[in-house]
């Protein structure tokens, strides 16, 4: 037990840490800056093609969604996160190499020999698989959805929007991650690179702007294009500009992305088109339990039967019935989903079984 004590006063100390240093030493594998400035680019967005253009620039709750952004992915952990989940994580290792008869969950995984662009992908799709069924639980599981109504509760959405929701999302999400990821040996530096990609498609989902899907494609064709030129022709696009060769990768990579996958963005990635309907407030009778469950990926879906866009959603209601009721302030919103208080309206269709 004092073994665990020690690894709990450990994580706090060292987070504390981690945190400072990321405050003080600004670099390119630092997420505090990272967060600050996908969120500054996506707000610029807003600002100078917004998709809703009568909705006002710091719109409502603007304020209430930035400081969710911190305290989500740094205060929370901070303040109890970090060491209860490396406490966690080592019971669990420990429990894993007890049973197994001295089995490595995190030395022992079936790709460790695999290239690196492969590692970032697989375990991009793997994450994302994995949070979509998360997604759907948190709207099946009454328990859960009463946690979940705080990122429902935005009425005016924004790149802010994508980081407002409980706390106990953490607990819910990285727990259920954990398994699958550490089994395929995701570390820490290839969870980073994953993690900032979907951040950064997560804001643009949630951002009151509309992009041509061959400009998304495009985008996703010149990320395509740099992996091509450093893991297939080993040499850096970034660094070394000089070939040609890599020069003429990359632009037949952004040009493949804006001419063959552009017109398949939509069933490939979701977009503000597609999420604005997971935030309706009014849902299809028969989806009382949701739609357009994707975090990054659209895919899933269209492949489960999820996705469901009628019309152009711009401009429809948001929220859920009963939101009239629901908490405006941080600390009353967080200690939510711990009673038997609902927010939802009286005998709302969502928890009821179909007649």
């Amino acid at each position: 037990m004092s073994k665990y004590w020690e690894i709990f006063l450990n994580g706090y100390k060292g987070y504390a840490n981690y945190l400072w240093h990321e405050i003080t030493h600004p670099s390119w594998t630092n997420y505090f800056y990272w967060l600050i400035g996908v969120s500054l680019f996506f707000f610029l967005l807003e600002i100078v093609i917004p998709w809703r253009k009568k909705q006002a620039t710091f719109r409502k709750d603007f304020w209430l969604d930035a400081f969710y952004m911190f305290f989500n992915f740094f205060l929370f952990s901070l303040i109890i996160y970090s060491a209860v989940s490396d406490v966690v994580v080592n019971l669990f290792n420990d429990g894993i190499k007890s049973i197994a008869g001295g089995f490595d969950l995190q030395a022992s995984n079936p790709m460790r020999n695999f290239p690196y662009w492969s590692i970032l992908l697989i375990g991009f799709v793997v994450r994302d698989f994995v949070q979509w069924w998360v997604h759907r639980l948190l709207h099946k599981s009454d328990r859960l959805w009463k946690f979940h109504q705080v990122h429902h509760s935005v009425e005016e959405m924004g790149f802010a929007a994508h980081l407002r929701y409980h706390w106990m999302e953490n607990v819910v999400y990285r727990t259920l991650e954990y398994i699958p990821l550490a089994l395929l040996g995701i570390g820490l530096y290839d969870f980073f690179v994953i993690h900032i990609f979907a951040l950064s498609w997560g804001h643009y989902n949630h951002s009151n702007i509309s992009v041509d899907r061959r400009i998304t494609g495009g985008i996703v064709g010149a990320l395509i294009g740099i992996v091509i030129s450093q893991a297939l022709l080993e040499v850096n696009l970034l660094t070394d500009p000089s070939s040609g060769v890599q020069i003429l990768a990359f632009l037949g990579s952004v040009l493949a992305g804006i001419f063959i996958l552009g017109p398949f963005m939509p069933k490939i990635f979701n977009s503000p088109e597609m999420h604005i309907w997971h935030h309706s407030y009014e849902l299809p009778p028969e989806r009382r339990y949701g739609i357009n469950f994707g975090i990054t990926l659209a895919l899933w879906d269209y492949i489960f039967g999820t996705a469901y866009i009628p019309k152009e959603g711009r401009d429809i209601k948001l929220g859920f019935p009963g939101i009239d009721r629901f908490p405006e302030k941080f600390v009353k919103q967080n200690v939510l989903g711990f009673s038997d208080k609902s927010y939802n309206a009286d005998d709302y269709e969502r928890i009821k079984p179909v007649q």
